[in-house]
């Protein structure tokens, strides 16, 4: 697809709708750390200029499912079929008393007014798209506008960014002052195995104080299939390399995916990959608490 906009949007896949119930319960206070709102578009119509059209997937679905999987807290990450109109993400975080956070994607003229809005809402985060079929590579000085204005707010900022393009932005990513997260592992082939260069690019990267990641999506990066059991030595060596900023999430309702999976298999792979019930808390309760401020 050429740039987004200049024809009609890709439908996606709907999220599986019978999510079973994980053998594994997850300990209290578990953080869904990746999710997204997506609608209803009646209410909270997708981006005019978005490459994609989803199934509508609200905060009462969400809600049941995090009921039915065990989490208490949850991080909503504003997907790009919405744009920087947050106004989905807002109203879920408004309606969770609490229990939810937002990461946000904002324009680099955004006001500090408009930022002290989402800010005060539960918003913690600013979302930049590096991944060449939502976009491709952004305008550097846009996200240097963004980074500026986000940063006295104490915001980390999240990149949805491929491993293989480390390389290209690691004198950006080196010199960032403020924690950053890199979504999806960096979405390695899984079939190219640990030692490819990307992959190994995201290990030393993870070597920064500042850089985190989300041991999430296993559908994205696996080349076998389901259960996707071949993301399993991805996320087991990013854990040991930096287990004080690793998080965990579902991705519900798992945009653009080639596999859809089911989000209570999601989380009998995550125990079954990290398989220290010390090391689960660590990744579902204390490193989210800390990053996102739960009360």
């Amino acid at each position: 697809m050429s740039t987004a906009g200049t024809h009609e949007p890709k439908k996606i896949l709907a999220p599986d709708p019978n999510p079973v119930k994980p053998h594994y319960t997850p300990p209290p206070n578990a953080c869904d750390g990746h999710c997204h709102v997506f609608g209803p578009a009646a209410k909270f119509p997708y981006a005019a200029k978005r490459s994609y059209t989803p199934e509508d997937a609200g905060r009462e679905r969400l809600a049941a499912l995090h009921k039915q999987l065990g989490f208490s807290r949850a991080v909503i990450v504003q997907a790009s079929c919405h744009g920087t109109d947050n106004s989905a993400m807002m109203d879920a975080l408004a309606h969770s008393n609490g229990a939810w956070r937002g990461v946000a994607m904002v324009k680099p003229d955004v006001s500090e007014k408009e930022l002290e809005g989402l800010h005060a809402g539960g918003v913690r985060g600013a979302r930049i798209n590096f991944v060449a079929h939502l976009g491709g590579a952004p305008d550097m000085t846009a996200v240097n506008a963004v980074i500026e204005r986000i940063t006295p707010f104490g915001w980390h900022l999240q990149l949805h960014l491929d491993a293989q393009d480390i390389r290209q932005y690691r004198s950006f990513l080196d010199g960032l002052k403020i924690p950053f997260i890199v979504d999806h592992m960096g979405r390695p082939e899984a079939k190219l195995g640990v030692k490819q260069d990307a992959f190994l690019q995201m290990l030393d990267l993870m070597r920064n104080p500042l850089a985190w990641t989300k041991v999430s999506g296993p559908e994205r990066i696996s080349s076998a299939g389901k259960p996707f059991h071949d993301a399993e030595p991805f996320v087991r060596e990013l854990i040991a390399a930096a287990p004080d900023r690793i998080l965990w999430g579902t991705d519900f309702p798992h945009p653009n995916v080639k596999i859809m999976p089911n989000d209570g298999e999601l989380v009998d792979l995550f125990a079954k990959f990290c398989d220290d019930e010390a090391m689960r808390k660590k990744i579902l309760v204390d490193n989210p608490e800390r990053l996102y401020s739960f009360d």
